[in-house]
């Protein structure tokens, strides 16, 4: 049976019902990244989301539509930190009861965070026990409806909000983008937002951006089928630790996507430490891949425009301290 894949139709629906709640993040140009890469950077700064991370948008188009009657329970969900926090925030909202199923090993902060936005918060070890398991469990015994942290239509649809807003903010700058660059993990928000830009710019190119060793969708894209990731812990990308692409994300990456990027930790550190110090941003490590992608080269920027998601603020106080601190001592 073929894939309903979301619309374009379906993505201005989603920013008519979120309107009211998420904020029209800013599309940020630094003359020091672009005197760096000699090329025009524009970073669409989604930390600066309601919850710290873009994970507010799907979350809250998707359950703001569950029917209560069907599902008294509320709502379920899994995550290491931003979409735990997304629901958590968009069910409270909604005056829905949230469990969040999160790894043990989630940043302290993100756990705290999401039992502050109301959530029940259940942890798992992520190595040995099956947080899917867990959750329809959960689902069964309180009549709960599942929100999936990305291959779901409602979700991808309000993931691709920041794509709409992008294209737009770019439209008004004068920007015409030869390339947008996306972290991705299960995918939900690179192929929303691919859906934005290739509806409103068909030309503009859409790469994903990985974490180094966890890089499933761009061998997914060149094998053409869905790959899996060989160990489901070893990088300071916490957000970006999903095994597989999604069945519906992988569609529409294989429609829209120009390829993928890994980067590697270290890569990751100095754009975190680059955002912090030249463009004064906080930015957790899994957010700030695909500024990595950009400072490492990894994409020819000279001469072209180039936008890129900036997609959590979420970082641990301490890996923060400790990232910034070591780039000081090395200068």
């Amino acid at each position: 049976m073929a894939l309903e894949l979301p619309s374009f139709a379906e993505i201005l629906a989603a920013r008519e019902r979120i309107r009211p709640l998420a904020l029209v993040t800013p599309l940020i140009e630094h003359p020091a990244l672009n005197a760096r890469t000699g090329g025009r950077i524009l970073l669409k700064a989604e930390n600066l989301q309601r919850v710290g991370a873009f994970k507010f948008r799907g979350a809250y188009n998707k359950i703001a539509q569950i029917d209560r009657q069907q599902f008294p329970g509320g709502v379920v969900a899994c995550s290491s930190g931003n979409h735990a926090q997304g629901v958590a925030a968009a069910a409270t909202l909604c005056g829905m009861a949230s469990v969040i199923v999160m790894p043990a090993d989630s940043p302290a902060i993100k756990i705290k965070r999401t039992r502050g936005f109301g959530a029940e918060v259940i942890l798992y070890d992520r190595v040995k026990e099956d947080r899917d398991a867990i959750a329809r469990r959960i689902c069964a015994e309180r009549g709960a409806a599942f929100v999936h942290p990305f291959d779901d239509r409602d979700v991808i649809a309000g993931q691709g909000t920041a794509g709409l807003e992008l294209m737009e903010q770019a439209k008004g700058m004068g920007a015409v983008l030869d390339a947008v660059l996306v972290g991705v993990s299960g995918g939900g928000l690179a192929s929303g937002v691919s859906i934005a830009v290739k509806e409103l710019s068909p030309k503009t190119e859409v790469y994903c951006v990985e974490p180094a060793g966890f890089d499933d969708f761009a061998r997914s894209l060149t094998a053409g089928s869905r790959q899996r990731n060989a160990q489901m812990a070893g990088s300071i990308c916490d957000a970006l630790m999903s095994p597989t692409p999604g069945e519906i994300t992988f569609a529409l990456a294989q429609r829209n996507f120009a390829g993928g990027f890994a980067v590697t930790d270290d890569e990751v550190r100095e754009a975190v430490r680059f955002a912090f110090e030249e463009l004064k941003m906080v930015v957790e490590p899994g957010g700030a891949v695909s500024l990595a992608a950009i400072l490492a080269g990894k994409i020819p920027v000279k001469g072209r425009t180039v936008a890129a998601l900036i997609t959590g603020g979420n970082v641990d106080p301490a890996m923060f301290a400790s990232i910034i601190q070591a780039g000081a001592k090395a200068a």
